[in-house]
């Protein structure tokens, strides 16, 4: 058994754990980080990178459909599915091999290989031990299922979608969260007859209604099939397909059936319990500072719980590798991290929805305004509909800004500085956007909550 001894040993390379060996490293701490498969982790190999890279190609294939619109002439001739996941694939090795580059230049050892928490803090891999005076805990997260599911098949998570050497001529989709959305939106772009399966009353659930609703108009008019309100009683594959049999008594038929059911934690088998660290429902409890309840053991990302997005486990990454060097780093709740689904329309959300404001202050102490994006240039230009919705409390601050529309989520950043630093809309009102941008329509929303809306009645 051979020995190391580190400043910092981060267990998983993924979002949160680059992100905390990068800044330790930056520090000054001496950094090495376990990663069992590719540094990058789901976010870069198997989530948020190569999907949004088929949405894009799904994005052109619209493109080239509307394109007599704008007086081009073009005809698309087929999909070829081995040459968009070539494109897809050419973008995470480029990401993959700038990042391992990054940590090689920062002076931090990775070490390949299953590891496990050990007391003193320490990691084990293999037949060597990694001390370390502080540890994170980042190993990530992993497609759920449901009980009755197996896995397999026709029958597939978000990682088995990405592996699919073709469009499927059908799709059913489990779960209309974000996951579900996506794939929804990209495989109906390539061509696919697409139905969505929520046990819940609507699309999207954690997101504003008016956004939930915004989207279902939308899927209806790209001709999503959607079971709302529905759950799934069984499921059967064989040679020709899939069924999913509903508590409704409906049965639907596909080639495949996509279940994205949302993420666990992946905390299972890496030495948690045995020294000490605490879990409930799988999730690593922590404290505000993301400490965990063994001394100088942390936890950031999907294992914490939250929100489980890529941005939000970078901050907590950085935010603890300054903690361990002695700095402060004031926690970010929740509420302020935004919030995107790239479809088409894409939605994008950050701070409370109104029925959250509503709740915690009463509906007479809350105002909202509506910005339709049909009164946008920009948007009329690029071909989107879709709204802005922002949330103030009654003579206070923006408490939720919520959008959607083509592009929407390069607008979000605005949104979360205002609900950050509790802006006044009233604070907005004069901050000019250039014209003409899809910007402007946030601009107008903060004029109407101001009290002095300009191109809205």
């Amino acid at each position: 058994m051979t020995e190391r001894s580190f400043d910092v040993v981060v267990l998983g390379g993924g979002s949160g754990g680059y992100a905390a060996a990068l800044r330790a490293a930056e520090l000054g701490r001496t950094v090495a980080v376990v990663e069992r498969d590719k540094v990058g982790g789901t976010c870069l190999h198997r989530g948020c990178v190569p999907t949004k890279a088929l949405l894009h190609a799904a994005e052109v294939a619209d493109t080239v459909r509307d394109a007599a619109r704008y007086g081009i002439h073009a005809d698309l001739l087929g999909i070829d599915a081995a040459r968009i996941a070539t494109y897809r694939d050419g973008i995470v090795a480029k990401k993959h091999k700038g990042l391992e580059g990054l940590l090689k230049a920062r002076g931090i050892t990775v070490v390949p290989g299953e590891g496990r928490l050990e007391s003193g803090p320490a990691v084990r891999v293999g037949d060597e031990l990694l001390r370390a005076r502080d540890v994170v805990l980042a190993t990530g997260s992993y497609s759920r299922t449901l009980p009755g599911i197996e896995i397999g098949g026709r029958i597939i998570t978000s990682e088995g979608a990405l592996e699919l050497g073709e469009v499927p001529r059908s799709a059913i989709i489990l779960g209309g969260g974000v996951i579900g959305a996506e794939f929804a939106s990209l495989w109906r772009s390539l061509g696919a007859d697409v139905t969505i399966v929520e046990a819940l009353d609507h699309l999207v659930p954690n997101e504003d209604v008016t956004l939930s609703k915004g989207l279902e108009r939308a899927y209806r008019r790209r001709g999503i099939g959607m079971s709302l309100g529905v759950r799934f009683a069984s499921t059967r594959q064989d040679d020709d397909g899939v069924t999913v049999a509903l508590e409704s008594g409906d049965a639907l038929t596909a080639d495949v059936l996509l279940v994205a059911v949302g993420r666990g934690p992946a905390t299972d088998g890496v030495g948690l319990d045995e020294t000490g660290v605490r879990r409930e429902r799988g999730f690593v409890v922590v404290d505000e500072q993301l400490r965990t309840n063994v001394p100088n053991v942390w936890a950031v990302g999907d294992i914490v719980p939250g929100l489980q997005l890529a941005h939000r486990s970078f901050q907590q990454g950085i935010a603890v590798a300054e903690r361990i060097a002695g700095m402060a780093s004031a926690p970010v709740p929740d509420t302020h991290v935004p919030r995107v689904t790239y479809s088409h329309p894409e939605l994008a959300s950050v701070g409370v929805t109104e029925a959250q404001a509503v709740a915690a202050h009463g509906e007479a102490e809350i105002e909202t305004a509506e910005y339709n994006l049909a009164g946008n240039a920009r948007s009329e230009i690029i071909g989107t509909g879709g709204l802005v919705k922002v949330i103030r409390r009654k003579n206070g601050p923006v408490l939720g800004v919520h959008l959607i529309g083509d592009r929407v989520s390069e607008l979000i950043t605005e949104g979360q500085l205002a609900v950050a630093w509790d802006a006044h809309p009233e604070d907005l009102a004069p901050l000019i956007h250039a014209h003409p941008t899809q910007s402007e329509a946030l601009g107008e929303a903060f004029l109407a909550l101001a009290g002095k809306p300009l191109h809205a009645l």
